[in-house]
């Protein structure tokens, strides 16, 4: 990170059920409350106990795109975590471990143990997780930060357990304070502070925030992680924002939900995973038909079918191109980080309002479950709200037609108007003066089955066209991807959604090492900038593609749209995110031996 003095990354490690959760919460909001920069990503495993979970806290003194590659911290609550990543440890790094229970053989060179006898700290306390309140205050005093700090966090984490409680977590924590001050050397840059306030979120809250934001009045999910924290979100804050929530028994009767709630006038929204949204696409088909705008989140994890639920992974693209049967416009949208979700969920909303069809945000594991901090200044709450062109007032009673609001005999209101634009005028539900049918199957300018009167193959093609020409004054609304870097560099990387950051990384990094090399984010894949992108890529001197994919779903759909074919392709695919490094590592060995796909191995388990 160039802009950083200061970065620095420290890892909990242990099994379901050790309580990661609570340390990692109580070190991110003394980090954050002194101003610094949090990134942090969870590697865990679907069970309830047992397995291994690393919990990866990167902190810094300017804004970070991604968790990033190395860890100068590791806490370790049990063996398994100390055999796996002190292989992998660089210089500088110290391992915290249970003197107790955890036997360690040679460190890497440049690696230091910190072995800490929490028995004889506790008392033998038989509470396990007071281990963990033992490695809270070492890490405290390793990283040179008063004591006064973390007694204020623990007493405001555990003051609803009570004050005993309190007392007990504090008192552990000051004994391994000071056993770590008396034994133990503080890293030599010690953790600064800074005045800029911020915020911390997940990118499920941000997501749930933007819709907030957006104005969404109805919110309907079936629980399917790792889109359950939208859920989550929106329950805990439904009342105070006016808000209904439904948790409803499948993702059928959810998508229909939210489509009957948007087709009444309300913004609507849910969310679900790749297995979930595979069962709401024929809604989906139903919401283009019937031309109701309505948003879906699909936050992807590892397939097919059940995959690896806590596993992140760009495997759902062509599921999203391809969702319903037939020809009919909808937006897809990958955003690039929480802050970019909670921004582009509005900004969604309104193309849909405008286009009257249905909008997809396609998300993934490391950006809706990864918690991230945000200056405040950042996070506009009250956006831009354009309905677009929604009928709210009844028809006067003078006005033609309304004997006949079906217009068959050439009055009455035209839900489905075949206009220049594709774009009809759209009247809520039930306004008065505005009857009008609807409903899945092909229709005519009125919503009247056209196959009630006999199946017309002229009106199916004007509806077909009508439908299909809302883009073209809508395209000019979405923002083209921006090439970021220099245009000269030696190597261009080209990557979507939630690659962003890591590959931001990684192109400081190349340059570390002679390499220069530039960015093209894609944000919309639908509709997609295909001159532009193409413009771009081939003034480059060599293209190389990113994707937590096997098949390079987004390389094959760029190829299909324009033509274009990459010099080479970096994916990964074992559930796990990139890091910095493995873009740079794929970059070298394609320069160096011209192979075309570049898979990194994961060298640190999890």
């Amino acid at each position: 990170m160039k802009d950083a003095t200061f970065d620095f990354a420290l890892a909990i490690g242990g099994a379901a059920g050790q309580g990661i959760a609570t340390p990692g919460n109580i070190l991110a909001r003394m980090f954050v409350r002194r101003g610094l920069h949090m990134y942090a990503y969870n590697a865990y495993q679907s069970i309830i106990r047992g397995g291994h979970i690393l919990l990866t806290i990167r902190i810094a003194d300017a804004e970070l795109p991604c968790h990033g590659d190395k860890i100068d911290l590791l806490m370790c609550l049990n063996q398994d975590t100390l055999d796996r990543h002190l292989p992998v440890l660089g210089p500088g790094a110290r391992a915290v471990y249970n003197s107790g229970n955890v036997e360690t053989g040679d460190a890497p060179e440049g690696v230091t143990l910190v072995p800490i006898p929490v028995g004889e700290l506790t008392d033998n306390n038989p509470n396990k997780l007071m281990q963990n309140t033992a490695f809270i205050g070492v890490t405290t005093a390793l990283l040179g930060i008063d004591f006064e700090v973390l007694s204020a966090t623990l007493a405001e984490t555990f003051e609803r357990k009570g004050q005993e409680m309190v007392d007990l977590n504090v008192s552990t924590a000051k004994a391994a304070f000071d056993y770590t001050h008396e034994n133990f050397e503080t890293f030599p840059d010690l953790v600064p502070s800074a005045d800029e306030p911020l915020a911390v979120w997940s990118g499920n809250d941000a997501l749930a925030m933007g819709g907030a934001a957006a104005g969404v009045k109805f919110y309907a999910a079936y629980p399917m992680s790792p889109a359950t924290g939208v859920l989550h979100w929106m329950a805990n804050n439904a009342r105070k924002l006016g808000i209904i929530v439904r948790q409803v028994e499948d993702e059928i009767g959810v998508a229909n939900m939210v489509i009957g709630a948007a087709h009444a006038g309300a913004r609507t929204m849910c969310a679900t995973s790749g297995g979930g949204f595979a069962l709401m696409t024929e809604a989906i088909g139903a919401a283009a038909m019937m031309e109701i705008p309505v948003v879906f989140i699909n936050v992807m994890r590892a397939g097919p079918s059940t995959g690896v639920p806590t596993k992140t992974e760009q495997g759902d693209l062509w599921q999203m191109l391809g969702a319903s049967q037939g020809d009919f416009q909808r937006f897809i949208v990958a955003p690039m980080n929480a802050l970019d979700a909670f921004n582009t969920v509005p900004e969604l909303f309104n193309l849909c309002d405008a286009a009257q069809c249905p909008g997809i945000v396609l998300s993934d594991l490391l950006i809706s479950e990864g918690t991230f901090s945000v200056p405040a200044g950042k996070i506009n709450l009250q956006p831009e709200i354009d309905r677009g062109e929604l009928i709210t007032e009844p028809r006067p009673a003078d006005d033609g037609g309304l004997a006949d609001p079906g217009g068959r005999e050439g009055g009455g209101y035209k839900r489905y108007e075949l206009t220049e634009s594709g774009i009809s005028p759209r009247a809520i539900l039930g306004l008065e003066g505005y009857v009008h049918v609807v409903s899945t199957d092909e229709h005519d300018e009125d919503g009247v089955l056209i196959s009630d009167e006999f199946t017309n193959p002229h009106k199916r093609r004007l509806m077909v066209e009508k439908r299909s020409r809302k883009f073209e004054g809508i395209v000019g609304r979405v923002a083209p991807p921006e090439l970021e870097g220099p245009a000269d560099a030696d190597v261009t990387l080209l990557g979507w959604g939630s690659t962003w950051g890591v590959i931001h990384e990684a192109c400081e990094q190349l340059a570390d090492v002679g390499i220069t090399a530039n960015h093209l984010p894609v944000k919309w894949i639908v509709p997609l900038h295909g001159e532009q992108i193409v413009e771009i890529l081939g003034k480059s001197k060599r293209v190389i593609m990113v994707e937590n994919n096997q098949s390079g779903q987004f390389a094959r759909y760029l190829r299909g749209e324009t033509g274009f074919k990459a010099d080479g392709h970096i994916r990964k695919y074992d559930g796990e995110p990139f890091m910095p490094h493995h873009i740079v590592a794929g970059v070298q060995e394609q320069l160096a031996d011209n192979i075309e796909i570049y898979v990194p191995q994961h060298e640190i388990m999890v």
